[in-house]
């Protein structure tokens, strides 16, 4: 399997990483897991045993209407809650193999949805937003995830004023990115080092 690079050659690449079948259930369960996990699970709600308050009867037994004991129970404004809310974990278990196989079945279908482009070389020599975008330009990239084969700091900066525009390298590649992206641009370096990650 061969894909194109822009304004040049024809890049080889395996088969089973870049044409594999689109497998819908195990990319929502692995997106899914991701997101999860980066929930932060810290929310905490006092129950009514935890609640500063008196526990004193507040009124006569008879003749008030309900009856009722400490204004700490949850029918009362600034009771505890009935069932509270406490700091969890939302992490999903997804092993190594499911979710290396769910990124080749992401990047084999943007390469079947032409969404995903490989280029020589994405740099900036200096940290200015106006360099990238002149360099977008010339690629006609608007919304655009660029994958770079390491951290490019010049790129990254220059990036991160430009809405839709994200940068990242093949090492912190993340399905949630690449699903989200409307264009993916990778260098092909990237592609190399990203194929040796997932055969």
């Amino acid at each position: 399997m061969e894909l194109q690079i822009q304004g040049g050659d024809k890049l080889a690449v395996s088969e089973t990483i870049w044409g594999e079948d689109f497998r819908e259930d195990l990319v929502h369960q692995v997106v899914v897991a991701y997101r999860a996990a980066g929930r932060s699970g810290t929310k905490a709600q006092k129950t009514r045993s935890e609640v500063s308050g008196t526990t004193k009867k507040s009124k006569k037994q008879k003749g008030g209407g309900a009856r009722h004991g400490a204004l700490t129970a949850p029918i009362f404004v600034g009771g505890g809650r009935a069932f509270a809310a406490k700091p969890r974990s939302f992490e999903q278990k997804v092993n190594r193999k499911m979710y290396r196989g769910a990124l080749r079945s992401i990047l084999s279908e943007l390469v079947r949805q032409d969404r995903l482009h490989v280029v020589s070389d994405i740099t900036v020599a200096e940290p200015r937003t106006k360099l990238l975008l002149e360099k977008l330009g010339e690629l006609k990239a608007d919304r655009a995830l660029i994958v770079t084969e390491q951290d490019d700091l010049n790129l990254y900066l220059a990036a991160r004023n430009i809405p839709h525009v994200y940068v990242t390298d093949a090492g912190a590649l993340d399905p949630v990115s690449l699903v989200h992206a409307e264009r993916v641009f990778m260098t092909v370096d990237s592609v190399k080092k990203i194929e040796e990650w997932l055969a």
